[in-house]
């Protein structure tokens, strides 16, 4: 990309960014003045949902070990990946007819992500060096080449109008869909570069690697503005808070750990599983609660707030590998090495709550 486009983009990233970052603000204001707001409230009433949660349905995704999923904008589609380099669409809530099966990546699929403003688009990424924009009807519509070694994650920026891609290749890479075009390469991070996650603002994105650090861009610059050390093994996913400004981070010292933007530094260290952290993820709305995927085969579920343990959902039989939470948050989908797909929620029958489904051979 020219200089021309990339200030061009920047500048409309920044705009797009004020106003959301504007919005935010006064969305705080207003819950921090009036009397009729009780976050406390509000707070312990999502954590009870929360605590509800059971295992709702377990299904086999492929005969080969899932590494991704991602639910859709209006939480009617599930997409889930793996080493097969397969991706297949669901119908929720029961996990049930597959609407499509993606099939163009030459080697295992990495990673698999909804955009957050259009239904009908997601994104995968793969061994292969590539990643690859989809319409749910199984149409590509764009590859993304560049890389130098396989992808690990992909994230869509708030906007909906770019992708960001993390490679062994040591860079992060931020693309426009529309024209497939590589708009940033970064460098900063002395090994392979796993995690991604864009702040709700859209100002920033946070990446994390293998040098077992995070580290905060600014994409209005281009430049690396906060670099977070203390994680003493490669820290494998990042996720920002809806607040702007605490991000989690999760790695390979079994550890999640959360980074305050604003103090520059570690607000709290949560000893999250007894194996690595293969995925943080906050509640997309409030960041009411934080969820946390491992390969000890649990998906644990953390108070926002205080960071205290709230639920284990065990299921699984082996590594957890990824997991989503719905945009409302009555649900949380999570895969594992164990092929399996399983869907934790509080709104089953009663009958079946606590009682796993059967899981069904493809």
């Amino acid at each position: 990309m020219c200089q021309t486009e990339l200030r061009e983009t920047r500048i409309e990233i920044a705009k797009y960014s004020i106003k959301r970052a504007a919005l935010r603000i006064q969305r705080e204001k207003r819950q921090r003045d009036d009397p009729d707001e009780d976050t406390n409230a509000e707070t312990k009433r999502a954590l009870k949902h929360v605590k509800d949660m059971v295992l709702d349905v377990s299904k086999f995704g492929d005969d080969r070990p899932l590494t991704g999923c991602s639910l859709s904008r209006d939480g009617k589609i599930l997409a889930t990946c793996s080493l097969s380099g397969v991706t297949k669409l669901w119908e929720m809530p029961q996990v049930t007819n597959k609407i499509d099966v993606l099939k163009d990546h030459k080697e295992h699929a990495t990673d698999v992500v909804f955009s957050p403003v259009d239904y009908d688009c997601l994104a995968t990424a793969s061994t292969d060096r590539t990643a690859k924009l989809w319409n749910i009807d199984g149409t590509l519509l764009q590859t993304f080449k560049g890389h130098l070694d396989r992808l690990a994650r992909i994230a869509f920026h708030p906007s909906g109008k770019y992708l960001g891609t993390t490679s062994f290749d040591k860079t992060w890479r931020l693309w426009d869909i529309n024209t497939g075009i590589e708009i940033l390469s970064q460098q900063g991070h002395s090994r392979s570069v796993y995690g991604i996650a864009f702040q709700q603002d859209g100002a920033l994105v946070a990446s994390s690697g293998f040098d077992s650090l995070a580290r905060v861009w600014d994409l209005r610059t281009g430049r690396s503005i906060l670099v977070f050390q203390g994680h003493i093994k490669p820290v494998l996913s990042v996720d920002f808070s809806a607040n702007g400004y605490h991000l989690a981070s999760g790695g390979e010292d079994n550890q999640c750990r959360i980074w305050d933007l604003r103090m520059r530094k570690s607000l709290y260290i949560i000893p999250a599983h007894v194996n690595l952290v293969s995925q943080v993820k906050y509640e997309p709305q409030e960041g009411y609660f934080l969820a946390t995927a491992s390969y000890d085969m649990k998906v644990n579920i953390w108070s926002g707030r205080d960071f205290s343990l709230v639920k284990s959902l065990v299921g699984h039989d082996s590594k957890v590998a990824s997991l989503d939470i719905a945009p409302d948050s009555s649900c949380i989908a999570s895969v594992s090495h164990d092929r399996t797909i399983k869907l934790w929620t509080s709104s089953g029958n009663d009958e079946d709550k606590g009682r796993e489904t059967m899981d069904i051979e493809l």
